[in-house]
C-alpha cells in the first residue's frame, strides 16, 4: 500500500474562491484528489478544502454562509494570501446573471470568463463612484487577470476552435448528483426586458406570451463567452437596469457580486456559470448546473498550464508587495499588509479586539496598475 503524502501550506500554489455552498460543492467535485486538512493561522477564519487537479495543488475557500459582496471576498482572499505563501494566482468560481444581447447569445448554463476588452480589464465595479450633476460617475481601475491565466485562456480558445474542448466531459461527472444536472435545472426561459415577474418562487404564473423568441441551439451544450463582467455589492434583478448599466459600460456579459473585491488584491481569473438573466424572474433552480460548468471550465483551464510555469510565477504575496511599494507615496501611504495595523497602545485604548478591516487600495493603486506582470 502506497504511503499517503503529507502536504504543507507551502505546497499549495492555486487559490480557488467561491461565494456559495453550491459553488463550493461543485468545486470540490472537480478535484482529482482531496488532501487532508492543515492547521492554518490562529486568526484565519476560513475553512479550507485541500486537493489537486493534475499536478496543481489547490486550496479552496468559500465565503461565510449568508455573506456576499466585494468586501467579504476581499477578506477571504487576504487570509488565503497570509496562510499560503506559495499561492501564485487565484480563480473566482461561481454563478452569475447573464446579459443576453444580439451580440452575445448568452443562455442559462453558459460560461462567462473575464477577459480584457475595450476600456475594461475583464471586470468592472459598476456601483463604485459618486453622483454628480451629470449623473453617476464611476471611478476606480481594476486589474487584468495575470498573464499565466490569460495564456491558458488563449490555449483553450484555440482548443475549442478545433472542437477539442473537454470541459463538457468534466460536466458529465455531475451526473451522479441529480440536482447538478441540466435536466434538473428545467427549461431556459428568457422574458422580454419590459415584463416583470408576477410573484412566486417560479415563473408558473408568468405570461408565456412575453417570452423572448430565440433560435434553438443545435445541441444542448454550454458555450463559453469571453469579455467584461460587471461586479457590485447589490443583486442585479431588474432587466431594464441590467441593460442600462451594460450599455453604459460598453456591453457586459454578466453581473456578479464578488470579483471587484479581488482584482487589485489577488491576481485571478473570474469564471461564472450563468444561472439567471439578472432580471426579476431570477430563481435558484439553475444554480447547481451553472456552478458545475464554471468549475468544469476551471478544471480544463488548469489542465493546460504546466506546473513548471506555475512554479516560475512569482507568489501573490511578493507581487502585491511590489505593487504597494510602487504605489506608496508620502502623501498617501499604503499599508504593507492587506489589513491595517494597530499599535499595542491603540489596542489597549480601544478595549476589546476588533475585526480586521480590509484596506481600500483601489484609489491609490489605480494609476499604477495596468496588468499583472506575472
Amino acid at each position: 500500500m502506497a504511503q499517503q503524502r503529507h502536504f504543507r501550506r507551502e505546497d499549495y500554489t492555486v487559490g480557488w474562491i467561491c461565494a456559495l455552498p453550491v459553488e463550493l460543492a461543485a468545486s470540490q467535485e472537480m478535484l482529482d484528489e482531496e488532501h487532508g486538512a492543515l492547521i492554518t493561522g490562529l486568526h484565519d477564519s476560513n475553512i479550507y478544502t485541500f486537493g489537486s487537479i493534475g499536478k496543481h495543488n489547490i486550496v479552496i475557500a468559500c465565503l461565510p454562509d449568508g455573506e456576499t459582496g466585494t468586501n467579504s471576498a476581499a477578506v477571504v482572499a487576504a487570509q488565503i494570501q497570509l496562510a499560503f505563501p506559495s499561492i501564485r494566482f487565484g480563480l473566482m468560481i461561481g454563478v452569475g446573471g447573464g446579459v443576453p444581447t444580439t451580440n452575445a447569445d448568452i443562455r442559462l448554463g453558459d460560461v462567462v470568463v473575464s477577459s480584457p476588452e475595450q476600456t475594461h480589464n475583464g471586470v468592472v465595479q459598476y456601483d463604485r463612484g459618486k453622483f454628480t450633476p451629470n449623473g453617476f460617475q464611476r471611478k476606480g481601475f481594476l486589474n487584468a487577470p495575470p498573464k499565466v491565466l490569460r495564456n491558458a485562456v488563449s490555449q483553450l480558445k484555440a482548443r475549442y476552435m478545433r472542437d477539442e474542448e473537454r470541459f463538457m466531459e468534466y460536466v458529465a461527472k455531475f451526473d451522479r448528483l441529480p440536482t447538478f444536472t441540466r435536466q434538473y435545472a428545467g427549461p431556459d426561459i428568457l422574458f422580454v426586458s419590459d415584463y416583470d415577474h408576477v410573484g412566486g418562487s417560479t415563473c408558473d404564473h408568468c405570461d408565456m406570451t412575453r417570452i423572448s423568441k430565440r433560435p434553438r441551439r443545435a445541441q444542448n451544450i454550454s458555450i463559453v463567452h469571453y469579455g467584461t463582467i460587471a461586479s457590485g455589492n447589490q443583486v442585479m434583478r431588474n432587466a431594464a437596469e441590467r441593460d442600462r448599466v451594460s450599455a453604459e459600460l460598453g456591453g457586459v456579459l454578466c453581473f456578479e457580486m464578488e470579483a471587484a473585491g479581488l482584482m487589485n488584491e489577488f491576481p485571478c481569473l473570474v469564471i461564472r456559470g450563468i444561472c439567471d438573466y439578472a432580471d426579476s424572474h431570477k430563481n435558484k433552480k439553475w444554480q447547481p448546473y451553472a456552478a458545475g460548468v464554471a468549475a468544469a471550465y476551471a478544471k480544463e483551464l488548469l489542465s493546460v498550464i504546466p506546473s513548471t510555469q506555475v512554479e516560475e510565477t512569482p507568489a501573490v504575496e511578493a507581487v502585491i508587495g511590489r505593487a504597494r511599494g510602487s504605489a506608496r507615496s508620502p502623501r498617501a501611504p499604503i499599508q504593507s499588509k492587506r489589513f491595517q495595523a494597530t499599535s499595542a497602545a491603540e489596542r489597549r485604548n480601544q478595549g476589546p479586539k476588533r475585526e480586521a478591516i480590509p484596506v481600500d487600495t483601489h484609489s491609490s493603486m489605480d494609476d499604477m496598475f495596468s496588468s499583472w506582470e506575472l
